[in-house]
């Protein structure tokens, strides 16, 4: 089930922008992919401060989107960990110097017969 944990977990792009100081200063940070669909912003006096901010304007509106069940962007690359015993790693690594590169092309040949 697509819940808060769910979306937090997910690799969204953060963009982070020193605010000028004519418009107050300090450090805004936002998420490309809400864009059009909610609109959440946080700011502070270091980068830090700011992606905390951000982190909890995030949470709300996730809790709210899914309350209403609204759509929720996912990021468009996303990815996902896979968790292999390191003894099938070990065995990887003797025959390929490109562990993910292997294992796509194994899953592509699988998958096609």
């Amino acid at each position: 089930m697509k819940d808060l944990s769910y979306y937090q977990n997910l690799p969204y792009k953060i963009e982070i922008k020193k605010i000028p100081d004519d418009e107050g200063g300090g450090w805004g940070a936002f998420m490309p992919e809400f864009n059009g669909v909610a609109l959440f912003w946080g700011d502070g006096e270091s980068r830090s401060e700011a992606i905390d901010e951000l982190e909890k304007a995030f949470n709300a509106t996730i809790e709210t989107l899914l309350e209403n069940g609204d759509f929720i962007p996912e990021p468009s690359d996303k990815k996902v960990r896979i968790n292999l015993p390191k003894s099938l790693v070990d065995e990887i690594d003797k025959v390929s110097k490109n562990r993910l590169e292997f294992i796509q092309n194994a899953v592509i040949r699988a998958l096609n017969g």
